[in-house]
C-alpha cells in the first residue's frame, strides 16, 4: 500500500521559506527543488530502489512517501539522538525555523508512519507490518568527489507482535538479499557490530571490493549500510508497546558508486547523454572525457568560531558544481600579528567541469567572486 503523509504544515513551511531571501532560504529552496533521484526513471538510483522493492522478503511492504521538512524534535528527540550530538547543531543540519528542519534521515518515516489511522488500526488487531521509504535528505558535508550536502537514502523495518520470535538473524537475511540483488549473488560481504541512536543491538554490512574502488577506499571493504533492533523506548515514545521487529537504512549513492565505478558523485546528477546512458549497475562507468582540473588557493581571517560547513554551502552557492573539491590546507592562529579573537584559514579548491574544459579566465573570475563572497559572508579579510 501507498502512504502519503499529509504535507499541510510542509507547505505550510514551505510557503513562510518562499517568501524570505536570506542567503540560508534561498540555498534551502534550491535543495528542496532538486530533483529526487530515488524516484527519477534511468537513474541508478531509482533502479536500487526498484531492485529493492522487488524482493521477495519485502512483499506486501508499504510504501511511505514523508515530509523533506520535519520538526527537529522527531529527527532527534524521538530517536534518542544525545543533547550534544553534532547533527543538533545548525553547522550540521539546515534550520528551517527555530523548531524545524530539512530532514537529515529517513528513519524519521517510523514516526510518521506509525502516527497513520490505519497503521494504528493494525496496531490494535495486532498485526504485523512492513514498510519502505526513500528519498532525498540534506546534511551540511564537505566537497569533494564521495561527499553531497544532498543525498538520497533509502530504509525499511518490519515489526511484529512480541509474541512472534523475531532476531537479528531475520534482519541478516533480509539485507543478505538486498546486498545481492544491488551487486549480484556472487558478491562478498560481510556483517559487523555497530551502534546507532535508536537500535540495540545494531549492525553495519560491508562488501568486498577489489580493483579502483578498493583504492578509492583505501580498503577491500566498504560499509553500505546499518541496521539493528529498534530499541523498545524509541517505540514507546511513538506510542508503540508490545512490538519488536528490525530495521536498515542506506545511502543510494554509496552502493550505486560501488555499482557503477562512478569517480564522481555529482555524474548522477548529470544531463550529458553521454553519461546518463552509462549510469547502469553492474556496468563500470567510463569517462566520457578528463577534462583538466584548475587549482587556485584561498587563504582568509575570520573571527573565531568560523563554521566550515557553513563555508562549504557558500562555495555551493558561488560556483555551483564547478568545484570538484576543497580541500583544508592550513590554519594558523597568533595572537600577536592576527589579535585574540582571530584565526586564518588556507584551503585549495580544485575547479573542474564535469562536460567541458574550464579556461583561466573563466576560474579566476569565478575565484574573484568567491573571495568578494567570503568577505560580504564571512566578514573576513583576504590574505
Amino acid at each position: 500500500m501507498d502512504i502519503k503523509i499529509s504535507r499541510v504544515e510542509e507547505e505550510r513551511l514551505r510557503a513562510e521559506l518562499e517568501a524570505r531571501s536570506d542567503i540560508d532560504a534561498m540555498r534551502m529552496k534550491h535543495y528542496l527543488a532538486m530533483p529526487d533521484l530515488s524516484r527519477t526513471s534511468g537513474s541508478p538510483l531509482h533502479e536500487i530502489v526498484e531492485r529493492v522493492k522487488a524482493l521477495p522478503v519485502f512483499k506486501g511492504f508499504d510504501d511511505i512517501e514523508i515530509p523533506e521538512i520535519v520538526p527537529a524534535s522527531i529527527s532527534f528527540d524521538f530517536f534518542d539522538f544525545p543533547s550534544t550530538h553534532p547533527a543538533r547543531s545548525a553547522s550540521d543540519t539546515y534550520y528551517v525555523d527555530k523548531e524545524n528542519i530539512l530532514r537529515t534521515h529517513d528513519t524519521v518515516f517510523w514516526y510518521y508512519y506509525l502516527n497513520q489511522p490505519e497503521i494504528k488500526e493494525r496496531i490494535a488487531r495486532g498485526e504485523s507490518m512492513g514498510a519502505l521509504c526513500y528519498g532525498k535528505v540534506y546534511r551540511k558535508d564537505e566537497i569533494d568527489r564521495r561527499h553531497m550536502n544532498i543525498f538520497h537514502q533509502m530504509g525499511g523495518w518490519f515489526l511484529t507482535p512480541e509474541s512472534d520470535p523475531l532476531s537479528i538473524e531475520d534482519l541478516k537475511n533480509a539485507l543478505s538479499q538486498v546486498v545481492k540483488s544491488v551487486f549480484g549473488e556472487n558478491t562478498k560481504f560481510r556483517f559487523n557490530p555497530d551502534i546507532f541512536p535508536y537500535t540495540d543491538p545494531s549492525l553495519e554490512v560491508e562488501v568486498g571490493v577489489t580493483g579502483a574502488a578498493a583504492v578509492a577506499a583505501g580498503s577491500e571493504w566498504i560499509e553500505i549500510l546499518g541496521g539493528g533492533i529498534p530499541k523498545a523506548n524509541v517505540l514507546k515514545k511513538m506510542g508503540v508497546t508490545g512490538y519488536h521487529g528490525w530495521a536498515f537504512g542506506f545511502g543510494l549513492e554509496r552502493l550505486a558508486i560501488i555499482g557503477t565505478e562512478v569517480p564522481d558523485i555529482r555524474l548522477f546528477w548529470s544531463t550529458d547523454k553521454r553519461v546518463k546512458k552509462q549510469l547502469r549497475l553492474g556496468q563500470k562507468f567510463v569517462e566520457v572525457s578528463k577534462y583538466p582540473p584548475v587549482v587556485r588557493d584561498i587563504s582568509f581571517i575570520v573571527t573565531k568560531g568560523f563554521v566550515p560547513n557553513n563555508y562549504f554551502d557558500l562555495v555551493r552557492d558561488v560556483a555551483g558544481d564547478m568545484v570538484e573539491q576543497v580541500a583544508l590546507i592550513d590554519t594558523y592562529e597568533n595572537t600577536e600579528k592576527l589579535g585574540d579573537d582571530k584565526v586564518s584559514y588556507a584551503y585549495r579548491l580544485t575547479y573542474r567541469s564535469l562536460d567541458r574544459t574550464l579556461k583561466n579566465e573563466e576560474v579566476n573570475a569565478l575565484h574573484a567572486k568567491l573571495e568578494a563572497a567570503t568577505v560580504k559572508n564571512c566578514g573576513a579579510t583576504i590574505r
